[in-house]
């Protein structure tokens, strides 16, 4: 019998959301319905704690406001009004639509819009893929969270993953460095807490003094993205007072001596004037670090999401090969092990069905110039797990962009969210529980497998139903649009190129739901290193040929705070904006959840009280934020989180009856130094009382 067809009972499940930890659930299901969400305690790493977004996941999927049949618009686009229509109808004019447009204007005239608010592989990236490949559409380039840091740590590393959580216990020195991981990496606090009850040191580098920045042994703040300068700063006291691994950079390292003159620029008096930090702080960070084995760095997102997140991401990745920590056992860095899961994306994507495999390529982070400038334009855009509109940089440009008159726009969704309120064709997408799909994890070392516990709710399909009956109404033949899921997961496994892999079948997530990599590869970490010399690049060519510096090196900000000095305060925008998750949603997900959103009640702009007394701002008033690009009205919370000039607004939420709450409607959509990364946090606004 299947687990949707016992109506009673605790079942396996795993959490689809865009999170390092990727947990072992516990479903509870009464009279076929799911009444309560609990971790799994037999989950070697999650161990049955789960976060409070999930434990609430049920008014999630049993929403009011959830679609459950296919919509088409009848009202003015952005203005939300549908009705009802039958699959039949829905794909049969999708299907029309798009080969009208093929026709008229070309296969890239379509842009798919996805990114990982499920993270499921079948469901971003596979029947999908296959079906825009084969359309042969304008292709995404996926950069909006962690492209930037993942190519700077790859200029120094290659291989791509880094220290895994069961090493990194036993740590006597955690630096979380840019990151709030309470909120989004919660089960590597208990490794910390554990580790510091017998006396390890947790040290917290962040911009803002988040909730992990309110546990640290030591909180340093410092101003947005000059978090390279600091690791410089490190560098010039490591190599200064001979607190470096001279052994191990000479076997393992190509460029540290290059680097090693590189950085007597870099003084502790220099890098305060840059950073905020004072010069004892820097010679102290210093020292910590050097003295303390074994020490870990866990490198979060925030920090490279600026012009230069992955300069700062490389620069930081090169402090454990400083001192030689990626030979010890708990030492090293974190940025995403992702790569160790690494699957046949080949296999699972078909791009061998492209007939135009040198398609153009836009950036997710640029969708409003996208649908507004390019030539020759986009006339139809399908968005699935994503939602643009709330997320995308620039969202008055987007929003404009979404109201055109001759863009087609599909959105495959559980709710009509802000993105989809500008769409012609609604289609309603099951939650993760009624699906079958794989997940890997970004940050330990377990595969999973979902398999469907109740069924599709209302007339819901999952991505990998969609795409088939849209590859059917399209007439395409190919035996890739007629795998099942089963078959697609066992393509993806069987991935000889990676050789962590081994051991993962079907057979065996079937029989035990988790498998553990094969993790004793990773023996043979530094001797396997794909950067082209093989061996750590502090001096890395690569960067050289792509016009960027060879060295690691601190590059102020294209605006706003210039790297010599605090924030203009004469400056037209003399404020740094940063807009961090917040604790109860996860980027725009569970921002419609009437229990999350009363625990985090409305959204706030954090302001230091050197910046809020100047401009007649107490705590509680409404105030506007803007810039050029747009404005939001949110409440005052004065605080001294932060550095002044340093401006906090958490969270991400959907529009609301009082007016625009978009942060991003701020941010820019600069393409970050390296790998098309997003640039939010580089942004400066001002402030006044509404």
């Amino acid at each position: 019998m299947s687990l949707i067809e016992q109506e009673n009972g605790i079942f396996p499940a795993v959490c689809p959301l865009d999170c390092p930890d990727t947990c072992g659930l516990l479903l509870h299901k009464e009279q076929g319905r799911i009444v309560k969400v609990t971790g799994n305690p037999d989950h070697p790493i999650t161990g049955g704690a789960i976060c409070n977004k999930v434990r609430n996941m049920t008014e999630r999927i049993y929403h009011s406001e959830r679609v459950l049949y296919p919509l088409r618009r009848v009202g003015a686009k952005g203005e939300g009004k549908f009705k009802r229509i039958s699959w039949e109808e829905a794909v049969t004019e999708i299907a029309f639509r798009y080969k009208a447009l093929i026709t008229e204007h070309g296969p890239e005239t379509i842009l798919p819009y996805s990114f990982y608010g499920n993270m499921g592989i079948l469901s971003v990236d596979g029947m999908d893929r296959r079906f825009f490949n084969r359309i042969g559409s304008t292709r995404l380039q996926q950069g909006i969270c962690n492209a930037a840091g993942n190519a700077g740590f790859k200029y120094t590393m290659g291989f791509g993953g880094g220290t895994i959580p069961e090493d990194a216990a036993e740590a006597e020195l955690f630096i979380v460095w840019g990151g709030n991981i309470v909120s989004t990496n919660m089960h590597m606090i208990p490794i910390i807490e554990k580790a510091r009850k017998r006396g390890a040191k947790l040290v917290v580098i962040d911009v803002h003094r988040n909730r992990t920045g309110e546990r640290a042994d030591w909180f340093i703040p410092l101003y947005p993205g000059t978090d390279s300068a600091l690791a410089l700063g490190m560098m010039h006291v490591l190599f200064d007072r001979g607190l470096v691994n001279e052994a191990f950079m000479a076997q393992y390292t190509v460029g540290h001596e290059e680097l090693r003159e590189h950085v007597r620029e870099y003084t502790p008096e220099l890098v305060s004037s840059i950073t905020g930090v004072s010069a004892e702080d820097i010679v102290k960070l210093a020292l910590l670090y050097g003295e303390t084995s074994p020490a870990y760095i866990h490198i979060g997102n925030g920090l490279q999401h600026h012009d230069n997140g992955g300069m700062t991401v490389r620069t930081i990745t090169c402090l454990p090969a400083l001192t030689g920590q990626w030979l010890v056992k708990g030492g090293g860095a974190f940025k995403s092990n992702g790569p160790y899961g690494t699957v046949d994306s080949k296999a699972l994507e078909r791009p061998d069905l492209r007939p135009n495999p040198d398609a153009r390529i836009v950036s997710m982070n640029q969708l409003g110039d996208v649908l507004l400038k390019l030539d020759p334009p986009i006339h139809a855009l399908f968005v699935y797990c994503a939602n643009p509109a709330v997320v995308a940089p620039e969202t008055n440009k987007v929003e404009q962009g979404l109201l055109r008159e001759d863009l087609f726009t599909v959105v495959h969704d559980l709710f009509i969210t802000d993105t989809a309120k500008y769409a012609d064709i609604v289609l309603p997408a099951t939650s993760t529980f009624e699906n079958t799909d794989l997940y890997t994890s970004y940050w330990h070392t377990y595969v999973q497998l979902q398999e469907p516990v109740i069924p599709a709710i209302g007339e819901s399909k999952s991505n990998v139903e969609t795409f088939k009956l849209l590859a059917e109404a399209m007439g395409f033949e190919e035996e890739a649009f007629k795998e099942t899921e089963s078959e697609m997961i066992q393509a993806a496994l069987q991935y000889e190129d990676n050789p962590y892999l081994k051991g993962v079948t079907y057979e065996a997530l079937k029989d035990r739901r988790f498998v553990q990599l094969n993790m004793e590869e990773r023996a043979h970490y530094l001797e396997r290193l794909t950067t082209p010399s093989g061996k750590i690049e502090l001096f890395s060519a690569q960067l050289a040929e792509a016009g960027l510096p060879p060295l690691p090196t601190y590059v102020p900000l294209h605006e706003g705070y210039d790297g010599q000095r605090r924030p203009d305060q004469e400056a037209a925008y003399p404020l740094m904006f940063i807009s961090p998750p917040n604790h109860s949603f996860l980027n725009s997900t569970f921002a419609n959840v009437p229990k999350l959103m009363s625990l985090e009640k409305e959204p706030t702009l954090q302001i230091h009280p050197e910046d809020a007394q100047p401009r007649g701002i107490d705590d509680g008033d409404r105030v506007m934020v803007w810039n050029d690009r747009g404005s939001f009205v949110v409440k005052a919370v004065v605080t001294a989180k932060m550095l002044p000039g340093i401006v906090v607004s958490p969270g991400l939420w959907w529009e609301a009856d009082g007016g625009r709450q978009r942060a991003n409607a701020l941010t820019p959509s600069r393409l970050a130094d390296m790998g098309g990364g997003a640039t939010f946090f580089s942004t400066v606004v001002d402030v006044k009382r509404n």
